[in-house]
This record gives structure tokens, C-alpha cells and sequence, in this order.
């Protein structure tokens, strides 16, 4: 197990508070893992083993439990009467109605608990849940692996570039478990479909309305398809219609599995900032899919959207380092990015190359257009002497993931 320490770091700032810890994320994203890195923190710093109780509900030992009373009842019967207990539970809403049970084990007062737990779709934290847990809980949104993690186990042979194993993260994707398996594409395609064929019958149909696998399955490939580019609902719906003489797929229907697939961490949605109005604007959006390499094994590997992988992986690099994204809009201009956090504003532009001048030109022009003072960047994989034009920074993508 190698420690995730970027969100080891989130795990020991809200240790020992009466916070509930709460790690969502895509499904072998290492949510389970960093809690078990956690139990051996514990243990290293002197918290009985007794006073952790660590479950996990995908495991057949707790198939039966399923009702929040007797799930709260095993809790009680196991706490000791001294001291504080850590309650450790991994996929917690295999359980129904668990939140009345955790939020009543929180504040019970003949009790000391610290309680951490995990799921893999954001139905864990809906309205009615967050409500009743209102100001008692802190969610950790935990990625896949950044391409420093990646490096960092070790997988790969000594003697590659580091472009080379560049080139590894970006055809088999960021979850940790790939970093086991053979290099071989047939293996890790297999494991990759495993998982989203996981996530789309656990995490998405059977928390939709709608059962029609086919036609999700549609959609998930028209999102990978169109990454990056400005899509919506009604896009969708009208190019999946016209695929099928006489059929017509109703807008709200594209829309509720969209914000399915957003709730089970498979694709995240960006929406456009109007940089001049300085206001989020609610129609279009780009989606981004998880993992590159779930992408990668859906859709096949190819060169010619080479520049949307690359967009893809600074998405996400992004949003690890805490910002939030938009599509910057600048009147008829588009920017790829524009990272938000807290007073500080970054403007990305994302391309494979900028050797030829007509695509260095088109780069440019909507980061020139923008009359303001925050950092603008083009990253590329160019490796090249030149590192800026008029304030605006060249970096190469691999370095710029390599940042501290």
C-alpha cells in the first residue's frame, strides 16, 4: 500500500473531532486503502486495536446488515466503555438509512467516537442526508492517482524517460490497481471494463429511474466522444435520436443519467464562467471522464484526440491542487480553463503542440483577449527554449504535473 499522503494529510487534520470524516469518490479510486494507511497510523500512535472497529459492507461477513437499527446496535455492543473508539465504515451506504445511525452515534454523549467512512456515489451525501448531518460532517473528494502518485509506486522499469512512463499514465489510466497488472493491453482493458461495467450497475442504473443500460452506455460514449467540447442534454438527445429512425429520446432523460454518472464519480461536469460578466452561466458544459484509461479501453487508443487526453489529465490535476474549474468565456472566446481558489484566478490553455504557428496563434489569441492581470499558461508537450510571450507562460505538461 502506498500512502496517498495528499489526503492522509486531510484524514490527521480532522482527527479526534466529532467532524464525520466522509472519503467519496470513483469506485478503486483507493478509498478503502487510505483507510486502512489510517488504521495503521492509529496503531503506530498508540490507540488500541480494540478501540478500532473497521467494516467494510461489500464484504459478504456483513451481507445481512442492512437495516440502520441493527447496524447501530452491532456498533454499541462493540464500543468500549473507555476511551476513544475509531469507527471505520467502507461503502457505508450498502446500508439503508446508515445516516441516522452514524448521526446518533456522533453525538450520544456516554460515547466517544471518531467516525470515518466511504462510498463510491454522492447519493451518500443527498439533501435529505446532508441536512441531518448538517455542520457535523467533512467530505474528502478523493481522486484517482496524479502522475507523481503514479511514479511514486514504482511499477514501472528504472531505465524508462520519464515521458515514457508518461505515456503509460496516459493509455492505462491513473486507479491504483492498474499499477499491479501486466502492461499489456488485453489485461488492463479487461480489469478497466470490469470496473465501469461495476460502477454503471451498481452506482448508476440502479440508482436511476430509468434501466436502459443500452441507452447509457450511448450516452457515456457520446461524453467521452465530445471531450472537450461545449455539449448539453439536448445535443445528446438529438444526435441520439437521429441514430434511430422513428425514436425520440426526451432531453430530461439525457440529463437525469448525466447527473447520474456525475453522482457514481465517472464523469465530472464543468460549467462556463463569463469572465467579463463575471458570472457561472447554467447552460452547456464539457464532461471529463474519470480515468483515462477507462476511457482509453471504451473507446480505443488513437492519436487523433490525443490533445483531449491531455485536456483530461490537467482537469483533474486541477482539482486535486483545490481549485475550482470553469470553461472560461470572454465574449466570442473560449479558454480552456480558468482554476478558481479562494482570491487567486489561473487561465490554462491545453494543446499537444505549438511547433506550428496557425495553432500557436489560435492558443494565444483568447489569453491575449483577456484584459486582466492573473497568471494565463499554455501547457504542451513541447520542450522548448522558449518560455513565454507577452507574460503568457509556456510550460510542458509533464513538468507542470511535477510541480510541487
Amino acid at each position: 500500500m502506498i500512502m496517498r499522503d495528499q489526503y492522509m494529510k486531510q484524514l490527521l487534520a480532522y482527527r479526534d473531532n466529532k467532524l464525520i470524516k466522509v472519503i467519496t469518490g470513483l469506485r478503486r479510486c483507493g478509498k478503502s486503502t487510505l483507510l486502512q494507511l489510517f488504521k495503521e497510523r492509529l496503531l503506530r500512535d498508540g490507540a488500541p486495536g480494540d478501540h478500532i472497529i473497521d467494516m467494510n459492507f461489500e464484504l459478504m461477513i456483513y451481507d445481512d446488515i442492512r437495516d440502520y437499527r441493527v447496524f447501530y446496535k452491532l456498533i454499541r455492543d462493540r464500543i468500549p466503555a473507555n476511551g476513544k473508539c475509531y469507527l471505520m465504515l467502507d461503502e457505508i451506504q450498502q446500508v439503508k438509512h446508515w445516516e441516522k445511525a452514524v448521526n446518533s452515534l456522533n453525538v450520544e454523549t456516554d460515547i466517544d467516537v471518531d467516525i470515518y467512512i466511504t462510498g463510491s456515489n454522492a447519493y451518500l451525501l443527498s439533501s435529505d442526508i446532508s441536512t441531518l448531518l448538517s455542520g457535523r460532517y467533512v467530505e474528502i473528494k478523493m481522486l484517482p492517482l496524479s502522475f507523481k502518485e503514479f511514479l511514486r509506486f514504482g511499477h514501472l522499469p528504472q531505465d524508462w524517460s520519464v515521458e515514457d512512463k508518461f505515456n503509460q499514465y496516459l493509455k492505462y489510466g491513473s486507479l491504483p490497481a492498474v499499477t499491479t497488472l501486466p502492461r499489456d493491453n488485453n489485461t488492463v482493458n479487461q480489469f478497466l471494463i470490469g470496473i465501469y461495467n461495476t460502477v454503471i450497475v451498481k452506482d448508476v442504473v440502479a440508482r436511476s429511474n430509468s434501466k436502459d443500460v443500452a441507452l447509457l452506455e450511448k450516452i457515456v460514449r457520446y461524453v467521452i466522444a465530445n471531450t472537450g467540447g461545449i455539449i448539453s442534454s439536448n445535443k445528446i438527445s438529438g444526435f441520439l435520436s437521429a441514430q434511430e429512425s422513428g425514436s425520440s429520446l426526451k432531453s430530461a432523460t439525457v440529463s437525469s443519467y448525466l447527473n447520474t454518472l456525475e453522482k457514481a464519480y465517472i464523469v465530472y461536469r464543468t460549467d462556463r464562467y463569463d469572465i467579463k460578466g463575471k458570472e457561472q452561466l447554467k447552460t452547456l458544459a464539457k464532461y471529463y471522464v474519470a480515468d483515462t484509461g477507462i476511457r482509453n479501453a471504451l473507446m480505443g487508443y488513437s492519436d487523433n484526440d490525443i490533445g483531449h487526453v491531455l485536456e483530461t489529465v490537467v482537469y483533474f490535476e486541477l482539482l486535486r491542487r483545490g481549485y475550482q474549474v470553469f470553461i472560461g468565456k470572454w465574449y466570442d472566446k473560449e479558454v480552456d480553463f480558468l482554476a478558481v481558489r479562494q482570491d487567486t484566478k489561473k487561465y490554462y490553455q491545453v494543446t499537444w503542440s505549438m511547433m506550428e504557428e496557425s495553432v500557436k496563434a489560435r492558443e494565444l489569441a483568447p489569453l491575449i483577449a483577456i484584459n486582466d492581470n492573473y497568471d494565463k499558461s499554455i501547457l504542451s508537450m513541447d520542450k522548448t527554449y522558449v518560455t513565454d510571450h507577452e507574460g503568457i507562460r509556456f510550460q510542458n505538461i509533464v513538468d507542470f504535473l511535477m510541480e510541487e
